[in-house]
Order: C-alpha cells, then sequence, then structure tokens
C-alpha cells in the first residue's frame, strides 16, 4: 500500500505538472487545459502546471465585480467530496507529496501532531472562512480584488510557482519584494515543522482539506471496518499517520485515506471495499 501510494502521488504530480517548457522558459501555460481543475491543491502559478488549483478558481470567481455565487467551483468541489473526500489528499496532492517525502528525512523525533491539536485542527477552516472566502470578497489591491489566501499564505504556490519562476526569470527576480520573503519564510516553516511533524499544513492550515474533510462520512471512496472480527489490537491507530482511533478512521474530517491502517491490520478488518469474511 505504502509503495502503491507513493507511485500514485509521483505519477499524478508529474502528469500535472509535467510542462517542461514552462519550467525552461520561465513561463506560465495559459492553454485551454487551464480553465480545468485538477481536484489537489495545483498552483496555476508553478510553470509546469497545465490545469489550475481548485482554491485558486475559487477566489478568481469571488474576485469577479459584484457578489455572485461561485456555482462552477462549489460542483467541483460537491463531485470531488462526494467521490474520494480526503483521499485526494492523501494520494493525489502535489504539496501532500513533499510534505510526506520531508516527514521521511530520518532527523527529529517524529510527532503525528502538535500540541494543542485538538484547537488548532480548525486553523484551516479558519483560513477557509477568512482568506479564502472574506478576504476575497473584501481584500482590495489597487482597484481589483484579491485572492488572499494565495497571495497572503499558500505554500504550495510558492514551492511550485515563485521559486521556479524566479529562478528561471531574471525580470521577476528583480521585482521580487517583501511579499515573496513572507512566503518565502512560511514556506521554510512549514518545510522543518514537515520533517518533525506529519503534513502540519495538510492538518491545520489547508482550505481544501477542510473543504474535502466535509465530504468523509459519506463520499464514496471509504475504508471499511469490520467491527465484528476486529481484536482491538490498535495497530491500525498505532499506524494511522494522524492518530485517529479505529472508530474515526475514515469517517472523521482528519482522515486522508492514506491506507496505513489497512497495510497494519494483523485480522484485515479494515479496507477499501465492503468485503465479506468466509
Amino acid at each position: 500500500m505504502k509503495n502503491l501510494r507513493l507511485k500514485v502521488q509521483l505519477l499524478y504530480t508529474i502528469l500535472t505538472n509535467g510542462y517542461i517548457y514552462g519550467f525552461l522558459s520561465g513561463k506560465i501555460y495559459r492553454g485551454k487545459m487551464k480553465y480545468a481543475c485538477v481536484p489537489g491543491l495545483n498552483c496555476y502559478s508553478c510553470p509546469g502546471a497545465i490545469a489550475s488549483c481548485p482554491i485558486g478558481a475559487l477566489q478568481a470567481l469571488l474576485n469577479q465585480q459584484g457578489y455572485q455565487i461561485p456555482f462552477a467551483a462549489l460542483g467541483f468541489f460537491f463531485l470531488f467530496g462526494s467521490l474520494l473526500g480526503r483521499f485526494v489528499c492523501g494520494w493525489l496532492c502535489p504539496f501532500g507529496l513533499v510534505q510526506d517525502l520531508l516527514h521521511k528525512i530520518p532527523v527529529f523525533r517524529k510527532r503525528k501532531r502538535l500540541p494543542l491539536h485538538s484547537v488548532l485542527k480548525y486553523g484551516k477552516y479558519l483560513v477557509l472562512l477568512l482568506l479564502v472566502c472574506v478576504g476575497s470578497f473584501f481584500l482590495f489591491g489597487g482597484y481589483a480584488k484579491v485572492p488572499a489566501f494565495c497571495k497572503y499564505l499558500c505554500p504550495s504556490g510558492t514551492f511550485f510557482g515563485a521559486i521556479p519562476l524566479l529562478a528561471s526569470n531574471e525580470m521577476l527576480r528583480s521585482q521580487a519584494g517583501g511579499l515573496f520573503i513572507w512566503k518565502l519564510g512560511i514556506l521554510l516553516f512549514i518545510v522543518f515543522l514537515s520533517v518533525k511533524v506529519y503534513r502540519p499544513f495538510c492538518q491545520y492550515l489547508c482550505p481544501l482539506g477542510a473543504i474535502y474533510g466535509w465530504f468523509n462520512r459519506f463520499s464514496l471512496v471509504q475504508i471499511h471496518w469490520e467491527k465484528e472480527h476486529c481484536v482491538s489490537c490498535m495497530a491500525c491507530e498505532k499506524a494511522c499517520p494522524v492518530s485517529l482511533s479505529v472508530e474515526e478512521i475514515s469517517c472523521s474530517p482528519e482522515c486522508i485515506r492514506c491506507g496505513k491502517c489497512v497495510e497494519a491490520c494483523p485480522q484485515h478488518c479494515l479496507h477499501f471495499a465492503k468485503t465479506k469474511k468466509k
């Protein structure tokens, strides 16, 4: 399961950020594919990105003149949320892959959660409300509304977008100022924290994870628990990277469907599909 997930993450990241000419030229792909979104946090400004980020698309719709309901973005979230839930986070998010790889670095004593996790986990909902929604409605730069999350916080945009563009475009480097330093500082903090704590951005700050988490209870992709065959060995809870109990696995908004619990269960009581033991 671990090797399969890593292969899917790598393949998905390559497919969605594989526009090699963009990296070489320092230019963003602007073809027709950019009008479509992919389910993970995939920065529009990444020179290799061939499609758009759903959070960026939501902010773009909210940034329009007047106050319009972004039906297209809401429909996109409902479709992928009801089908996959936070499986998107565990298997299809490029910045999730970055955090997974950072956490594998063999330094520090690893932690699954930060202290005060029960409070901090609501941070992603505040980011969704204050930066993505309220910020997009009310923050202005000049005469235009500001996509506040993308502009002031998103570390994925800095990692996949700003840094490659600045590295290959001298004119952009000359224009980089205090805002880039701020975003770079956030990215470095997340990178450092990811070596110690499992996916801190996903657990505490990602608005996309907040949205998909709402669908976890009823999404099509679930991890099913055969309670009648469980021997309460707690192997699944020990394997869970975000410390969920067996009752919380799959239905909790924090579950990213990584499958580590499925792999760890000695009784094979956990499955991605409903099965019946003979």
